[in-house]
């Protein structure tokens, strides 16, 4: 396997180089959300970089997005690093490009209750039903985590499936015991918290301390046959994730328009938190190392098999395209 290493210079001075063809980049989007790629097309960076990219619908969950770049869908995919993690453990040969979001204390996946619950902490889910986007990831591990850092079953909560525009009004009809709004959905997280009526029980960083959540992710042949691309597009959408930092009032403002382009409530950008990842759009060892272990412990991967570097595309200074 050939490697190439490309100086990950992230100055915003930067000229991109035109290449003759267009690459186009196919990626399923989240309901009431932009990812840094979004956001980087909406700011210009691919403009000159020869960079195109295209919505191919919406995702459910991570685990259908990968789905859909194993299958070649989709160039651009997107997903809990324990569900990128299932996948490449599965046959599939991804890497993990840049951090879609970290979890710290301003951005986070948080578990409501309604004011009245029963439900106090995690020692009350077992038996509980608990509204997630997804089953497979992020949130789904989170309260596996959470229930084995407590000496619990890890399946001994009842995970359901429920999109994100919905998990506010299952938990206020009574449906579910818990809803978790991912570290992905703060629009919706907020929008819910302002109507009031709600208690937080949980949130992940509790669970997992500050780590990533989740991976944008390429497959490595076609990285291999778009190293120029590649490249490109981890620098603008790093610059992206940058950019929203440092002007967040004026990232909410985009996002309002990128959803009502799409169809969707512009009115819950204003609870959007930020991406929560480093500057520079760096992960660390930890983010990916952390799942490892989890998934050495529960026997779905033989210790050894993987390490970090094997499925980080970026770290330190360099992007290694693998």
């Amino acid at each position: 396997m050939k490697h190439v290493l490309i100086s990950l210079a992230l100055s915003t001075t930067l000229t991109a180089p035109a290449w003759a063809d267009d690459v186009v980049m196919r990626y399923m989007p989240s309901h009431g959300g932009v990812s840094a790629h979004d956001l980087a097309q909406e700011l210009g960076y691919f403009d000159g970089t020869g960079i195109v990219l295209e919505s191919a619908g919406y995702a459910s969950g991570g685990p259908e997005s990968l789905m859909a770049l194993a299958g070649g869908s989709i160039e651009i995919g997107s997903a809990a690093t324990a569900a990128v993690l299932n996948s490449i453990i599965g046959g599939n040969d991804f890497v993990a490009a840049y951090p879609t979001n970290g979890i710290n204390d301003q951005v986070q996946s948080i578990f409501y209750v309604l004011e009245d619950s029963p439900i106090q902490s995690v020692k009350d889910l077992p038996g509980k039903t608990v509204a997630v986007n997804t089953l497979g990831a992020h949130l789904d591990y989170t309260v596996r985590e959470a229930l084995h850092q407590n000496g619990l079953p890890a399946d001994s909560a009842n995970l359901v499936t429920v999109p994100g525009p919905q998990l506010e009004q299952v938990l206020r009809s009574g449906q579910v015991d818990v809803a978790a709004f991912g570290y992905w959905q703060t629009t919706f997280e907020g929008a819910a918290r302002q109507a009031g009526g709600l208690r937080a029980i949980l949130d992940d960083t509790d669970v997992l301390g500050e780590i990533a959540g989740g991976f944008t992710v390429l497959r490595k042949d076609w990285v291999e046959d778009h190293p120029e691309a590649a490249q490109q597009f981890i620098r603008q959408s790093a610059r992206a994730l940058d950019y929203a930092r440092e002007h967040p009032e004026e990232t909410r403002q985009i996002i309002a328009r990128v959803l009502e382009e799409r169809g969707e409530n512009p009115g819950v950008a204003q609870y959007f938190a930020g991406f929560g990842v480093r500057p520079g759009g760096l992960a660390t060892e930890r983010d990916i190392q952390f799942w490892i272990d989890v998934l050495v412990r529960e026997g779905k991967l033989a210790e050894g098999r993987l390490k970090a570097s094997d499925i980080l595309l970026v770290t330190g200074d360099e992007v290694a395209l693998k």
